[in-house]
């Protein structure tokens, strides 16, 4: 198994990280698995304040109890409520036995001010989301 700075460099969000970046972001992040069924978060709860990259495994994301996407190794969600502090938007389950690397709001926090590549990638990111979001409306 490749180390958590490599894994992470694996997320499309840290991928412009030098290797003395991933490894100061890695020492914040903690292992998590979960068994098949289990949600890590659930759409309109406050649950946790933490983003989570899939390192292993495979999870759904579903939206009014709709399936929308399909998380895999890579992926990561939270990152709206990291920013926002708000409620889930979206439920997130285990399909399969599933561990994710995991990292505190405060964390995140902290690592983005000090690397403002981080910010802007995230900016990119949440944009496409609302695009996205936009294109669906009505």
């Amino acid at each position: 198994m490749a180390n958590l700075a490599d894994q992470l460099k694996q997320v499309p969000l840290f991928s412009s990280l030098s290797q003395r970046q991933l490894k100061r972001l890695a020492r914040n992040f903690k292992e998590r698995e979960f068994r098949p069924g289990t949600s890590m978060v659930q759409q309109g709860h406050m649950s946790g304040v933490d983003f989570f990259v899939i390192a292993e495994g495979e999870a759904s994301v579903s939206v009014d109890g709709k399936e929308i996407a399909k998380l895999k190794p890579g992926d990561h969600f939270g990152e709206l409520a990291l920013i926002a502090e708000r409620a889930r938007s979206g439920t997130v389950t285990a399909e399969v036995p599933l561990r994710c690397l995991v990292i505190a709001s405060w964390h995140f926090r902290s690592f983005v001010k000090d690397n403002p590549e981080v910010s802007w990638k995230l900016l990119q990111h949440l944009a496409n989301l609302l695009a996205g979001d936009r294109a669906q409306a009505p």
